[in-house]
């Protein structure tokens, strides 16, 4: 095996490694988009409040966003959190449309890919062969697509979420850590698919030349 090769195929690793690891911590963590509010005052109120309009009967979606919005909520892939003085609140979006389905589903097939990709590449490491590093770069091929396609879908939510309803005055709302960590590993996805591709594709053709050669 040429030295080019090789290190194409140690850099590509390292880049799935890293990307796997970023597209788990984002999938773990809730901070996808955060809202920031003013500081409220009478917290134990607060807490007691929140807590009746959660165990209502009627509460519904304008609730629990309108909670979200002004106490310093976030926006994870499956549940949304709530951060107020001295407790937090889980829940999950009472309404779950395809696009939610879509945006939760996208990023375990995705690692479930790079996961698979990654045993094959241990298999041609094994047999000492990088034919099987073209499923490998096909493989984080799709799963940097499914990663793409997830972060679309989250932010195509996001946007319907607020036109559906305005956020309130000295409210903000930006896209948080989790999320910058998805919208990284796309790229890395490409990047270790198109090493994997590469050399195993340049090293079959020299190895075809280098045959050829010899019967000549």
């Amino acid at each position: 095996m040429d030295n080019r090769f090789a290190t194409a195929f140690v850099i590509a690793c390292v880049l799935s490694l890293i990307s796997t690891i970023y597209m788990a911590a984002s999938i773990g963590t809730d901070f996808w988009y955060e809202y920031r509010s003013p500081v409220q005052e009478n917290s134990s109120d607060l807490n007691k409040s929140i807590w009746t309009d959660f165990a209502s009967d009627e509460a519904d979606e304008k609730t629990y966003n309108d909670a979200l919005f002004r106490n310093n909520g976030t926006v994870g892939l499956w549940r949304r959190c709530i951060t107020i003085p001295q407790n937090t609140y889980w829940y999950s979006p009472p309404e779950r449309t395809d696009l939610w389905r879509c945006q939760f589903l996208l990023p375990f097939v995705s690692l479930g890919l790079m996961c698979f990709g990654a045993l094959i590449g241990l298999c041609a490491c094994i047999c000492r062969s990088l034919y099987p590093t073209i499923a490998t770069g096909i493989l984080h091929l799709l799963a940097g697509l499914c990663t793409l396609g997830s972060v679309s879908c989250y932010v195509a939510g996001i946007e319907l979420l607020h036109q559906k309803l305005e956020l309130p005055e000295n409210v903000s709302g930006e896209f948080g850590w989790s999320f910058c960590l998805a919208c990284v590993s796309a790229p890395l996805q490409f990047m270790a698919s198109a090493l994997f591709i590469w050399a195993a594709h340049t090293n079959r053709k020299e190895y075809t030349l280098m045959k050829a050669y010899r019967v000549a």
